[in-house]
């Protein structure tokens, strides 16, 4: 199998074509998932970044937030950073996960959350997000009041680093939806 041209300077790498640090990588993506996410044979080109993403995802998933909470913090941001690939592989992924469609379609549609405590963690993550961490008193006091501590505080910045690496990436490479995400496209 080749590679495929994304744009001009980045490719969506195969098993076959990645660097040899990335084999294994996209071996363990592809089993995860059943075949290699388009953004992770992006990011196999570069295999500490795509080591980088898969820990980063396996540490954040493995966190205190339930998948309600995790849907959350990644949608958000992926909304926030007009992510075209994320979006609707977050969508996809939280069904997988059995999160409740109202939470999803709020977050893609900027809606109202269906519960306070989601929709204070939805906008600590904004702030953290907008702000590059300079969050405000009264918006750890929200946060906190909501019934989330330090501990989640410090995870929606986990999370974060996971995004960025996927947002980024595929802003750069226009990275194109894999198939099993497509039904879920998104447009800001």
């Amino acid at each position: 199998m080749s590679t495929t041209q994304t744009n001009e300077t980045l490719k969506i790498n195969t098993i076959e074509s990645a660097p040899e640090k990335s084999k294994a990588l996209l071996e363990k993506s592809k089993n995860a998932y059943g075949y290699v996410p388009n953004l992770h044979g992006v990011l196999g080109e570069a295999p500490g970044l795509l080591e980088a993403y898969q820990t980063l995802h396996e540490l954040f998933v493995n966190s205190s937030f339930n998948n309600d909470e995790l849907t959350v913090v990644w949608q958000t941001i992926n909304v926030e950073h007009e992510c075209h690939y994320c979006v609707p592989a977050h969508t996809g992924i939280a069904k997988a996960m059995k999160v409740d469609d109202s939470i999803t379609d709020a977050l893609r549609n900027k809606t109202e959350m269906p519960s306070e405590k989601l929709q204070a963690l939805h906008e600590m993550t904004l702030s953290v997000t907008r702000n590059r961490g300079n969050v405000s008193q009264d918006d750890l006091d929200t946060f906190y009041a909501a019934g989330y501590n330090q501990r989640h505080l410090l995870e929606i910045i986990l999370g974060l680093s996971q995004k960025v690496i996927s947002n980024y990436t595929n802003h750069i490479a226009e990275t194109p939806i894999d198939k099993a995400f497509e039904k879920f496209a998104w447009n800001k």
